[in-house]
């Protein structure tokens, strides 16, 4: 009889169950060096493609609407983001990274990195390198349920 903890051979043999796992173990990794995905996320948007309303931020990140206003009110509450009165259209917000949101995105990069490292770690940097390019190919070629 197989341990509780193992798969069964035909289970663990599956390349979506092997995905799963490294998935789980990278979440776990990542959240311990305290970094928090949704957060992240849209602190990494405003900082690659600048200010953006409430709406186009939410695509941006592929966040629901609702989950995105309570992230905005923690960064906000943080002075990690700001959210202003759009100067086009005065009904709608634009959120900009603060200069103290700058900064916590370089603080999470760098714990991120740690916790990539710490998951890649058995793997050589050539592996490593494989690895990043065939996840790549293969989330570009499922992207939008394609």
């Amino acid at each position: 009889m197989a341990p509780a903890s193992r798969a069964p051979r035909r289970v663990a043999a599956l390349p979506s169950w092997l995905v799963s796992q490294v998935a789980l173990q990278a979440q776990r990794l990542v959240g311990e060096a305290g970094v928090r995905r949704h957060e992240f996320s849209v602190l990494a948007a405003l900082a690659e493609d600048g200010p953006a309303s409430q709406a186009e931020l939410g695509r941006r990140v592929w966040m629901d609407r609702s989950d995105l206003h309570g992230v905005l009110n923690g960064l906000e509450h943080d002075g990690l983001v700001a959210r202003v009165r759009d100067k086009q259209d005065r009904r709608r917000n634009v959120v900009r990274l603060s200069p103290a949101g700058a900064q916590r995105l370089r603080e999470l990069e760098a714990r991120a990195a740690a916790a990539q490292d710490a998951l890649l770690a058995p793997l050589s940097e050539d592996e490593q390198r494989e690895l990043r390019r065939l996840l790549t190919r293969l989330v570009e070629a499922h992207r939008g349920g394609g």
